[in-house]
């Protein structure tokens, strides 16, 4: 990590029973509790789910510009005090730019996601945003100068077939509101790449702490367009609805912070194939709370989008640890 940033820091002459203590406080977060991380990535992608499923319960009463500022406004509450916690608060940057960058893209993908939840069921919203690896690997190639083989190719290919499959262009249910988060899984790629070239320099907190004050002033810019489109219009919430959009930034910022931990506490391998267990939650939400029942084609279409990217990310482990261990013997690139 390149010592760019400048780190929250206790005054030299603070006790130092104070230090010991915080410095004992803060959690030990290794790659050695698989276990433990498998519990919390299930606990982050239900809290996550049911924040979706919340989303979809008040889109029709709140814009969606609204509720992306009410996100991430009251998300700064735990992510903040979860960053003070560990002591690793960095807000300055030299990287203004491509902290802008990521914001623009995760908060076209973010507006994507709860627009969708709109627009469609909301199992349909979840499964058809989970091409988003999808899209990350074949824009890697450009944009990070990567080399996907035709292993991460094939498995893109029948990711692309589940989408269709979900889809169904042709067969006279196609539906121009699939589009929108097929959209979100574009700009989710996009702001995945944004992170990996951020992450060079910048920690994972500074990074957090600006997508979430990015996306609240691009929230709050959307409340003037109310004057010229009266669908896009704020609502000021009631006293019941002020409880709704807070808890929606809260399971928001603590979904994040568990997610956070559970890939600290266990490798990638291990953790980022239970985030497609959303795909289920939303299922059973979409069916319990919204009378949804999804039908064959998305069980199977969604079923393929999964297996596709469970195995990306499998091959983006495997090609990432053979890279390490041949960098020092060969100059030639390893077959992904």
């Amino acid at each position: 990590m390149v010592a760019r940033t400048t780190r929250f820091r206790f005054p030299l002459n603070a006790p130092v029973s104070v230090k010991s203590a915080l410095k004992a406080a803060a959690p030990v977060l290794r790659q050695d509790r698989p276990i433990f991380g498998i519990v919390l990535i299930n606990f982050a992608v239900v809290v996550f789910t049911g924040m979706d499923g919340v989303i979809k319960g008040v889109s029709e009463t709140f814009p969606t510009g609204e509720l992306v500022f009410f996100r991430n406004l009251f998300a700064f509450a735990p992510i903040l005090g979860f960053m003070i916690w560990q002591g690793r608060v960095s807000l300055r940057t030299r990287h203004l730019g491509g902290h802008l960058l990521r914001g623009l893209f995760g908060v076209s993908a973010m507006y994507c996601f709860f627009l969708s939840y709109k627009l469609l069921p909301l199992s349909d919203a979840i499964a058809l945003g989970l091409s988003g690896p999808i899209f990350l690997t074949v824009l890697s190639i450009p944009f990070l100068a990567e080399h996907v083989g035709v292993r991460r190719w094939s498995a893109c290919i029948v990711g692309f077939i589940g989408v269709l499959i979900m889809t169904r262009p042709g067969a006279g249910v196609w539906q121009v509101e699939a589009l929108v988060p097929l959209l979100g899984a574009v700009f989710y790629a996009f702001a995945m790449i944004s992170i990996r070239r951020l992450t060079d320099t910048e920690s994972s907190g500074t990074i957090v702490f600006y997508f979430t004050f990015f996306a609240t002033l691009a929230g709050l810019a959307t409340a003037p367009l109310g004057a010229v489109y009266p669908d896009l219009a704020w609502v000021w919430p009631s006293s019941t609805e002020w409880l709704i959009v807070a808890a929606i930034g809260l399971m928001g910022g603590s979904a994040q912070i568990l997610m956070t931990i559970a890939y600290r506490c266990a490798p990638v391998s291990v953790v980022a194939p239970f985030d497609y267990m959303s795909l289920v939650y939303g299922f059973t939400i979409g069916f319990l709370f919204f009378a949804e029942i999804p039908d064959a084609y998305l069980i199977v279409g969604g079923a393929t989008v999964v297996a596709s990217g469970i195995y990306i990310v499998h091959r983006e482990t495997v090609v990432a640890r053979q890279r390490r261990r041949q960098q020092a013997e060969s100059p030639l690139p390893v077959e992904a």
